[in-house]
């Protein structure tokens, strides 16, 4: 019996979930850095959660932050890239590429959208966040064109 496109007994399954879980952990991540920014600096955008930390204190809704908003940006990107990662590596890993350029694939996008995180949160200066974002962004444009390219039309 071979063995099927998507199982962990496919090396190059096996390489996709591992790089697409750590990719899909960090965007969640995001949300608890946005959750600290909001809470650290008191940047509430709801009426409840101002009523939840008040604690006596005299606190506003403040819809925009400066802190907030940078991380809320980063994992806006982070939804706009990795989930296009996750459905295109499937259809990737199914067209049968090989170990070499599917560990390619999945490391340059795991390690560029790292760095993009990285870069963002610090607040580095351009192009460096570009860099990181295109980068990721030829990876799932790749992943496209070799699916499409074993396509049959």
């Amino acid at each position: 019996m071979g063995v099927t496109s998507l199982s962990l007994d496919n090396p190059v399954f096996s390489a996709f979930v591992t790089y697409a879980v750590l990719v899909i952990l960090k965007t969640m991540i995001m949300s608890f850095f946005t959750a600290y920014q909001r809470m650290s600096n008191k940047a509430f955008s709801n009426e409840e959660d101002v009523a939840s930390f008040k604690g006596g204190k005299k606190f506003e809704v403040i819809r925009y932050h400066p802190a907030v908003e940078r991380v809320r940006r980063c994992h806006q990107n982070d939804l706009e890239n990795v989930i296009p990662f996750v459905l295109l590596g499937l259809l990737y890993v199914a067209s049968g590429p090989s170990l070499w350029a599917a560990l390619l694939h999945f490391r340059i996008f795991t390690v560029t959208r790292f760095l993009h995180t990285l870069i963002y949160l610090n607040g580095v200066r351009q192009p460096a966040r570009a860099l990181s974002f295109l980068s990721g962004v030829a990876v799932n444009i790749s992943m496209a064109v070799a699916v499409l390219g074993k396509g049959t039309f």
